[in-house]
C-alpha cells in the first residue's frame, strides 16, 4: 500500500510546488547588454534558465559528468565598472556679472573707434590727448571685466576683449603716427577705412563679440586673433 501512495505524494508535491511559482518574462541586463529572458519566482526567489542566460551573455553552458559548466567572454565577466566623470562638463555661459562689465567694455570700445572713424571720415583733427581720454576709460573697464571674470567662458571672452582692446590701441597709434607725419591725405578718402585691414579687423571682432553676448554663450569665431 505504502508503494502505492509514494509515486502518488511525489507527483502531488511537485505540482504543489509548480503552483506556488509564477515565471514572467523579464528584461535581463548583463554588463549593459540586455535581453529578454524567462523568470520564474518561487519562495521569494527568482530563478534564470542558464541556457538563455549564457545566449545573452555571449557565453557557452556545458555539461561534464555531474558539473555544469557555464562560460562568459572575458570582456562581459571582468568588464570593468565606467568611472564616474571626473568633473561636469564645462558650462560655455557667462556669469551675470562678466556680462555686465564685458557688455561695458565692448560700448566703451565701440565709442573710442566710431569717434576716431567720423574724425577721419570727416577731416576733424585727432590729438593724443584726445584719443587718450577714450584709451583711458577702455582700459579701465576691461579691468573691471577681468575683475568680475569668474568661469572658464568669463576668461576666454575676457582675452578676445583684450585682443579687442589691443587692436584698437594699435590703430588709435596708427592714426596718430599719420597726422604727425603728415600723411593723413589718404585716410580721408571714401574708402580709407573700408580698405584698412585693421580696422576692419576690430569692427569684425566687435560683432563677434555682440553676437556673443546677446547669445550669452561663448564662441570664438576667429574674428578677434
Amino acid at each position: 500500500m505504502r508503494k502505492r501512495l509514494l509515486p502518488m505524494l511525489i507527483l502531488f508535491l511537485v505540482e504543489f510546488a509548480a503552483s506556488q511559482a509564477v515565471q514572467q518574462s523579464r528584461t535581463l541586463i548583463i554588463n549593459g547588454q540586455s535581453g529578454q529572458v524567462s523568470v520564474l519566482q518561487m519562495n521569494g526567489r527568482s530563478f534564470v534558465d542558464l541556457e538563455a542566460l549564457a545566449q545573452l551573455a555571449n557565453g557557452s553552458l556545458g555539461f561534464q559528468g555531474d558539473q555544469i559548466v557555464l562560460s562568459l567572454p572575458a570582456s562581459a565577466a571582468n568588464a570593468p565598472a565606467k568611472a564616474p566623470s571626473a568633473r561636469p562638463p564645462a558650462n560655455s555661459a557667462f556669469s551675470k556679472e562678466f556680462m555686465t562689465a564685458g557688455i561695458e567694455t565692448m560700448s566703451v570700445i565701440r565709442e573710442w573707434r566710431s569717434a576716431l572713424a567720423n574724425a577721419i571720415e570727416n577731416g576733424y583733427p585727432v590729438s593724443a590727448n584726445w584719443v587718450e581720454s577714450y584709451r583711458a576709460r577702455a582700459v579701465q573697464s576691461l579691468r573691471l571685466a577681468s575683475v568680475a571674470a569668474s568661469t572658464d567662458s568669463d576668461q576666454q571672452a575676457l582675452q578676445l576683449l583684450t585682443d579687442e582692446l589691443d587692436n584698437m590701441q594699435k590703430w588709435s597709434d596708427k592714426i596718430l603716427k599719420a597726422r604727425k607725419d603728415m600723411d593723413a591725405a589718404k585716410y580721408m578718402s571714401p574708402d580709407a577705412l573700408n580698405n584698412d585691414p585693421l580696422f576692419q579687423k576690430i569692427l569684425n571682432c566687435a560683432h563677434s563679440l555682440a553676437a556673443m553676448s546677446a547669445s550669452g554663450q561663448f564662441q570664438d569665431d576667429g574674428s578677434c586673433h
